[in-house]
């Protein structure tokens, strides 16, 4: 069964009166515990397309079903919920808040949880603390978890990036060019982490432009003028 299903998307741009369609009627499914990686040159639409999947922007024509699901039929306050708890998202530049320690960066969606969600999914201060913990243990990052990011290497801030993405245990991982800031050997080494992340049962969607990248993936999605050109098990 599908865990996420996206039939005829269309997002279309209007910018001075010139429409771009970033995204032409793209139909795909993606089923739980993939590791799939979305190809395209700058252009294409694949950030797009990532923006849609991880609901952070709306389509302009089409349907979203996630775990069967139809996204359009949600609250504003339910999308936020599932960015929270369902969906977690690494971005190239790491995005991490440099007046923040490691800790207080990776228990941020944990601290917006508490704030925002339901009664019945808020942690308590310990609870928060030993899951902040134990994620930064499992990236390898315990001895500099009350540094600050400008502390730590590239290759460190991405992992730390990766624990804030895990620390809500979301189903769904999804990484903008994730080794796009780093060089090659970190870059693998954050590609071997991803791979030990999807072995434990989570979906990762990867956005690239690098085929080295892409190769690590069990499947391949590529995108050209906003269509699906091609979609395949990967080599």
């Amino acid at each position: 069964m599908s865990q996420i299903t996206i039939k005829d998307m269309v997002k279309r741009y209007v910018t001075c009166g010139t429409v771009t369609m970033a995204l032409d009627g793209v139909s795909v499914d993606i089923n739980e515990g993939e590791m799939v990686a979305i190809m395209g040159p700058s252009g294409s639409g694949k950030t797009t397309m990532l923006n849609m999947l991880g609901v952070l922007d709306t389509p302009t024509n089409g349907e979203y079903f996630l775990n069967q699901t139809p996204v359009e039929k949600l609250s504003s306050s339910n999308l936020a919920e599932i960015r929270n708890k369902t969906i977690g998202f690494i971005f190239q530049q790491f995005a991490l808040i440099d007046e923040y320690t490691i800790q207080e960066n990776v228990e941020l969606p944990l601290v917006y949880r508490n704030l925002y969600c339901s009664r019945k999914d808020r942690l308590s201060r310990g609870e928060i603390k030993k899951r902040v913990y134990n994620i930064i243990n499992d990236v390898g990052l315990k001895e500099h978890i009350n540094k600050y990011p400008a502390q730590l290497s590239g290759g460190q801030q991405q992992r730390v990036a990766i624990a804030r993405a895990l620390v809500g245990e979301p189903d769904i991982v999804i990484a903008d060019e994730p080794t796009g800031a780093l060089d090659q050997k970190t870059g693998k080494e954050v590609m071997e982490l991803l791979m030990d992340i999807n072995k434990k049962g989570k979906t990762i969607i990867i956005v690239t432009h690098d085929e080295k990248i892409a190769a690590y993936c069990k499947r391949r999605i590529d995108i050209l003028d906003g269509k699906i050109i091609s979609d395949k098990a990967s080599a």
